[in-house]
C-alpha cells in the first residue's frame, strides 16, 4: 500500500485521517524523497540526452541590465531612512506635507485649465455682444440720420465702458468660483491620497504577516524533516533489533533498501550466534477470489479475513487455538476509544480496519488515544509509514512492540491488552 501511495503521490483523505502525526511525518518524508528521486532521474536523463545530441543545449541569453549601488563614506551601501536622518522632520509630518503639496499642485493645475476655459468663454461672449451692439447703434444712427456725431461717439464710449465694467465683474466672479473649486478639489485629493497611504500601510502589514507565516512554514518543514530523519535512524536500529530477536519475516524492509542478497543475509545471521538460519517470508496464501483495491463493505472484509487471514492465524495467541485478548472485530474508532476510556496508559487493542486490508492498533495515552494502521495487504504485517519491520504474523508484531517502542517521539510500549466487554464478542462474525 505504501508503494502504491508513493507511485501515485496521492493518499485518500479518509485514509490520511486514520494516520497518527508520526505516521503523517514519515509519509510526508518518504513522498518528498520520491519527488527528489524523480527529479534527479529526470535531470540525469536530460543531461544524457544533451550529451548524445538528442536535445539542444539550453543557452542563457546575456542581459545588459545591472544594478549599481550608491556607496557611503564607509564604503557600504548608502541608506537613508526618511524621518530618521539628522535634522529630519518626523516621518508622519514629512508624509503629511508631501501629501498636502501633491494635492495642492494637482488642484492648481486643474484650476488653471478651468480658468483658461472660463476666460475664453467670457471673452468670446462679450466680444460677440459688443459687436452686435455696435452694429445696432450704427444701423440706428444711419436710419435716423443723426446729425450730432459727437453725441453718438459719447454714447458709444459709455456703452463700451459699461460692457467693460460688466466684463471685469464677470471675471472676478469666475476667478472666485475657480478659487473655491480649487480649494475643494485640493481637499478631495488630500483625502484620496491619505486613504491610499493608509491602504499602503495596511498592505505592508499584510506583507510582513505573510513573510512571518512563510518563515514559520519553512521552520515547520525543517522540523518535520529533522524528526523524520531521526525516526528513520531509530527505525533502522529497531530493524536490526528485530532481526536479532528473530521475530521479523526475512530480514525486514532494511535489506530491500540496502539491496543485500541471500548470501549477505546468511552472513549476518551467522554473525549473531543462536539465531539460526533466516526464516523465509510467509508463504503467500492462495486466493480463490479477486480482492478489490480497498474494502468496499463489511461482507467483503469478513470474506477477506476468513480466506486470507485465518490460514495465517491472525488474531490467535502464539502456538494455541485461543483468540488473543487484544483482538477485536470490525469496530469503529469511537467504539475502540470507548473500550480504552477507563484503562491506564499503555493499554491497547487491535481491530479489523474498514479503510485498508489490515488492522488498526488503538493505543491509550495518559490523555487521549493514538491509532496506528497495520498493513496486511501482502504476506507480512507492518505499521503503515512508521515501522520498517515486516513481521511474519500479527502476534509477532504485537509481541515485538511489547519490548520495543512504536515511535521515538511518542515512546508507545504495548502493556495491557483490552479485551471484550459484550457478549457475543465483537469478532464473532469473523469466526463463524
Amino acid at each position: 500500500m505504501l508503494q502504491q501511495i508513493l507511485h501515485d503521490m496521492y493518499i485518500d483523505p479518509e485514509l490520511l485521517a486514520e494516520l497518527s502525526d508520526v505516521q503523517k511525518h514519515i509519509l510526508f518524508y518518504k513522498m518528498r524523497e520520491e519527488q527528489l528521486r524523480r527529479w534527479r532521474e529526470r535531470e540525469a536523463w536530460e543531461a544524457l540526452a544533451q550529451a548524445e545530441g538528442l536535445r539542444p543545449t539550453k543557452v542563457k541569453r546575456a542581459s545588459n541590465k545591472h544594478i549599481q549601488w550608491l556607496l557611503g563614506e564607509d564604503g557600504e551601501v548608502w541608506v537613508w531612512i526618511m524621518g530618521e536622518g539628522p535634522g529630519d522632520k518626523p516621518y508622519e509630518e514629512i508624509s503629511e506635507e508631501l501629501i498636502a503639496e501633491k494635492a495642492r499642485l494637482q488642484a492648481q493645475r486643474e484650476a488653471e485649465e478651468l480658468w483658461r476655459q472660463k476666460e475664453a468663454e467670457i471673452t468670446k461672449t462679450f466680444r460677440d455682444a459688443l459687436a452686435n451692439e455696435k452694429a445696432r447703434i450704427l444701423a440706428e444712427k444711419w436710419k435716423v440720420e443723426m446729425e450730432d456725431r459727437k453725441a453718438a461717439k459719447v454714447l458709444e464710449e459709455r456703452i463700451h465702458e459699461e460692457f467693460k465694467r460688466k466684463e471685469e465683474e464677470e471675471r472676478k466672479r469666475g476667478e472666485e468660483q475657480i478659487r473655491l473649486q480649487e480649494e475643494r478639489r485640493a481637499r478631495e485629493l488630500y483625502w484620496t491620497l491619505k486613504q491610499a497611504q493608509l491602504q499602503g500601510q495596511a498592505s505592508e502589514d499584510e506583507e510582513r504577516a505573510w513573510e512571518e507565516q512563510l518563515r514559520r512554514s519553512k521552520a515547520a518543514d525543517e522540523e518535520r524533516s529533522r524528526r523524520a530523519q531521526h525516526a528513520r535512524d531509530e527505525y533502522r536500529r529497531l530493524s536490526l533489533r528485530a532481526i536479532q530477536k528473530g521475530t521479523v519475516a526475512g530480514l525486514s524492509f532494511m535489506f530491500q533498501e540496502l539491496g543485500q542478497n541471500h548470501e549477505q543475509e546468511a552472513r549476518l545471521y551467522h554473525h549473531f550466534p543462536g539465531l539460526g538460519p533466516p526464516l523465509p517470508l510467509a508463504v503467500p496464501v492462495s486466493r480463490t477470489w479477486e480482492r478489490p483495491l480497498r474494502p468496499v463493505s463489511r461482507e467483503v472484509i469478513v470474506r477477506w479475513f476468513k480466506e486470507e487471514q485465518l490460514p495465517r492465524r491472525a488474531g490467535f495467541e502464539r502456538n494455541t487455538k485461543s483468540i488473543a485478548p487484544w483482538f477485536h472485530g470490525i469496530i469503529s474508532r469511537e467504539d475502540a476509544e470507548d473500550l480504552l476510556e477507563n484503562m491506564t496508559e499503555g493499554a491497547f487493542l487491535v481491530r479489523v480496519s474498514e479503510k485498508i486490508w489490515g488492522y488498526t492498533l488503538s493505543y491509550r495515552l495518559q490523555k487521549g488515544f493514538k491509532h496506528f494502521l497495520v498493513d496486511a495487504s501482502g504476506d507480512f504485517y507492518s505499521f503503515l509509514g512508521v515501522d520498517p519491520n515486516r513481521h511474519a504474523t500479527l502476534t509477532d508484531l504485537i509481541d515485538f512492540h511489547k519490548e520495543e517502542i512504536i515511535t521515538v517521539s511518542g515512546g508507545e510500549l504495548l502493556q495491557e491488552p483490552c479485551g471484550q466487554r459484550d457478549s457475543p464478542p465483537d469478532y464473532h462474525l469473523l469466526f463463524e
